[in-house]
């Protein structure tokens, strides 16, 4: 079944327990009558049974995260339970990587515009040099002059390996703010930072630096890469609901979008935070190409298998009851 058909033929249901349980935060049985406490029984099945269907039919779409919303706040009513409480182990052990898988074709998006760029900048950096140096900021050209058989030097090595750090990190959240430009400002500060790498990459390799390159790059940049892509997702997510928000109005879109890419950029703070880490007390301590190659591949691969892994939607077992995720929002 289509989410537009499924949305349509069940709005009505959901609107109604909607307007139940905004008439009070909790079920008193003392001041509602037998039909009332029987009938928002009714919906609230109705509305899990929804939530199920949904989570197996459309496990990519706002629908599921509206549906949690309304049934973690019917179930609360019913059985007079209080609001449930996330935690820190919680939202770093499953919350963040299910907001960053849900959306796959954003999270893919942002990353083919990360590194398109880059792979035709290196190829265009090779066989000109000269004309794609100038694409390079003055922070970065430390990497791409020539310096004959000595390489770069220590302090060399030392500050451009901090200029990356700190333009990535800038990187990341510009293109998350960015997304408030339908989209379109995110995609243009990903795409123009994928060729800039790319650029200073073919530029580093063409000049004799290359080794230093990747030897300064590699342990930290593969994290931060991914944190990029990460937040440019998110970006993107509050641009696409501006421009198509679906059934929903436009402003609810945004609304909901936006908390849930909020959550994404929160939870990806730590990982900026670790590259930093790497930075400073690994890259600088000059361990040498491959360790800085095993380290950042194998932090890039805890990251994204944790995504993989963590961020896979939770089938519900069949007759039992689904198991609710805090929401960005309730149905309105």
């Amino acid at each position: 079944m289509k989410v537009e058909r499924f949305i349509s033929e069940r709005q009505d249901d959901w609107r109604e327990l909607d307007e139940l349980l905004r008439a009070g935060a909790r079920l008193r049985r003392g001041r509602r009558s037998a039909l009332d406490v029987l009938r928002l029984a009714a919906l609230y099945r109705g509305a899990a049974a929804d939530l199920a269907l949904a989570r197996r039919g459309h496990p990519g779409d706002p629908i599921v995260a509206r549906l949690e919303s309304l049934v973690a706040r019917a179930r609360q009513a019913v059985y007079a339970e209080e609001p449930p409480r996330g935690s820190l182990r919680t939202f770093f052990g499953r919350t963040y990587w299910v907001r960053v898988r849900e959306r796959p074709a954003a999270l893919l998006l942002a990353i083919a515009l990360l590194l398109v760029p880059a792979a035709l900048a290196i190829g265009w950096s090779l066989s000109d040099t000269g004309a794609a140096v100038g694409l390079v900021p003055e922070q970065f050209r430390g990497a791409v002059e020539p310096v004959g058989d000595t390489g770069m030097t220590t302090a060399q090595t030392a500050a451009f390996s901090t200029a990356v750090m700190t333009n990535n990190v800038q990187v990341t959240f510009l293109a998350f703010a960015a997304g408030i430009l339908f989209g379109l400002g995110t995609a243009v500060v990903v795409a123009y930072n994928g060729a800039v790498l790319g650029a200073v990459a073919g530029g580093a390799i063409a000049n004799g630096n290359g080794v230093e390159f990747a030897e300064f790059v590699t342990a930290h940049g593969i994290i931060e890469l991914s944190c990029i892509a990460v937040a440019a997702a998110a970006g993107m997510r509050i641009g696409y609901a501006i421009v198509a928000p679906g059934p929903r109005p436009r402003a609810r879109a945004l609304a909901e979008e936006a908390r849930s890419s909020i959550v994404i950029v929160l939870g990806t703070v730590p990982w900026v935070i670790l590259a930093g880490i790497i930075e400073g007390f690994v890259t600088r301590a000059g361990f040498g190409l491959i360790p800085g190659i095993v380290l950042g591949v194998g932090v890039g691969a805890v990251y994204w298998t944790l995504v993989v892994v963590r961020g896979r939607p939770q089938q519900p077992r069949a007759g039992a009851a689904p198991k609710l995720t805090a929401a960005p929002a309730p149905l309105r």
